[in-house]
């Protein structure tokens, strides 16, 4: 879709251009998931690790030391998804207890 531009301020008339705007299926979808990501490092003990999943999240003991298992054996694990913002809280909050955690476009 175009839309004409429209003419100068000053009254001089130009000849009118056409602006390209995106069609809708070309813009960034806002709703599209966002995952923290929390990573293994080599200082936080797995019990730690477990107790802030419990903390923070409030996921069970079974979940929590699931995804710990996931942090240490795997590298790294998911620990929440939801809105870009709602991940940067979670990131933010990661870093408080002292744990790697990033944020990303869920794929």
């Amino acid at each position: 879709m175009t839309v004409p531009r429209p003419a100068s301020a000053a009254g001089v008339l130009t000849a009118p251009t056409e602006l390209e705007v995106p069609e809708a299926d070309t813009v960034a979808d806002l709703a599209t998931p966002w995952i923290t990501l929390v990573w293994n490092d080599p200082v936080n003990l797995m019990s730690y690790v477990t107790y802030v999943f419990r903390t923070h999240f409030g996921y069970s003991d079974e979940k929590a030391s699931a995804l710990m298992l996931d942090v240490h054996e795997k590298g790294r694990a998911v620990v929440s998804t939801g809105s870009r913002e709602q991940m940067e809280r979670d990131v933010e909050a990661m870093h408080g207890y002292g744990l790697w955690a990033t944020l990303q476009k869920d794929d």
